[in-house]
């Protein structure tokens, strides 16, 4: 058995859950998810905790328990309290701005950057260097951080770029003087 698979995802007050044939639909005080489950993994709610149980003992079956297991309770945790990532941009000149649905990023390029939010995602830029992610699904927060990031990746020279919130980077030696 899966260890991860074996435990059981406590509900929170506020959060109504709905087992579908193979999805879980998940409501709470931030929102609704509904998080399909592969087929053979049924979920069950037994003394007010969520149990995911595989429907037979097919080794094969077995590498999607835990899975299973983890992206509920990452939906659970989501409606609850929600995901966040944190994004510097680093650089003379760099800065973001918001407008409506819209980032607008001046990144060192000849022409200004537009990225458009996904609906489900919140982003907020404080002093134009800080940027926060916010919404209730870990994969789209998570997807649409990197996307930002992969505009302006940061440079191992210069360390110039957009870069997580504590992201420790490498920097590399430049050329050295002619001899």
């Amino acid at each position: 058995m899966s260890r991860i698979g074996k435990k059981p995802i406590t509900v929170p007050k506020g959060v109504t859950i709905t087992v579908l044939d193979n999805a879980v639909e998940v409501q709470g005080p931030k929102g609704k998810l509904t998080q399909r489950v592969p087929s053979g993994i049924d979920f069950e709610i037994a003394d007010g905790d969520l149990v995911a149980r595989r429907a037979t003992t097919d080794p094969a079956l077995a590498k999607y328990h835990g899975l299973a297991r983890s992206l509920v309770a990452n939906a659970v945790a989501g409606v609850t309290d929600g995901f966040k990532r944190e994004l510097d941009i680093v650089g003379v000149g760099y800065r973001a701005e918001l407008k409506g649905k819209q980032v607008i990023f001046a990144l060192g390029f000849s022409h200004a950057v537009v990225f458009d939010v996904p609906t489900g995602i919140d982003i907020t830029i404080e002093k134009q260097t800080h940027i926060t992610v916010t919404g209730v699904d870990r994969q789209l927060v998570g997807q649409v951080a990197a996307n930002i990031r992969r505009l302006r990746k940061p440079d191992p020279y210069k360390q110039k770029g957009v870069r997580y919130t504590g992201e420790v980077l490498k920097k590399k030696a430049g050329k050295t003087g002619a001899k």
